[in-house]
């Protein structure tokens, strides 16, 4: 029974993930929607390269700093992706999808602040 239970539990962490990954490009269209047309795609690649650098910068150093546990008690050392400090019954690759794509969505919900106000330069 403890591998069906550790197996729904991965399956249900990867359902949220996606779910959560699915509300980058609901952003992505609600920034377009408010914003005007000449806007558009400046908005897109802006929830685009947020996504990228946030998952990027999460997996090196955020990880780390939440779970890591070569701190002094109150956060961790980054460990510059290097996941096998992570001890868990569920798959480590599957928890850090899951972790990453709340991190990365977030930087795209305050990043919404910044509509019509930068622009990408080609």
């Amino acid at each position: 029974m403890n591998e069906i239970g550790l197996s729904l539990d991965t399956v249900w962490m990867l359902l949220a993930a996606m779910l959560v990954f699915w509300m980058q490009p609901g952003f992505a269209l609600c920034e377009a929607g408010f914003t005007r047309g000449k806007n558009t795609a400046n908005i897109l690649m802006k929830n685009f390269v947020d996504f990228m650098f946030g998952s990027l910068l999460f997996f090196f150093l955020g990880f780390g700093f939440m779970f890591g546990s070569e701190g002094a008690g109150f956060i961790g050392m980054p460990n510059w992706g290097d996941l096998s400090f992570y001890k868990s019954d569920l798959p480590v690759e599957g928890f850090l999808i899951f972790e990453t794509v709340f991190c990365a969505t977030s930087a795209t919900i305050v990043s919404g602040a910044m509509a019509e106000r930068t622009k990408f330069s080609m």
